[in-house]
């Protein structure tokens, strides 16, 4: 699952540095690279959009920082042996 998500980790990141460039300079970075073969450039894309659904569903259970603040579930504890 670790290697899961760090793809998605570094796709989101090239998918918001593009955005980015996008913006600021009206540059499309993956369209550079990628422009010559549109099916490819769009794949990326929608790979992108999929690492970010899986971000945010996993966000919570992988963040350090967002466990935090969570309440650590408490067991109670195991009854004792019967006496015989």
């Amino acid at each position: 699952m670790k290697a899961v998500h760090i793809t998605a980790f570094v796709l989101v990141v090239v998918g918001a540095l593009n955005l980015g460039l996008v913006g600021l300079f009206d540059f499309n970075l993956i369209g550079a690279v990628f422009g010559t073969i549109p099916w490819l450039e769009r794949l990326i894309n929608v790979l992108i959009g999929v690492a970010a659904v899986a971000l945010l569903a996993t966000h919570k259970k992988d963040c350090k920082s967002c466990m935090e603040g969570a309440k650590p579930t408490v067991q109670s504890p195991p009854s004792p042996p019967p006496i015989t």
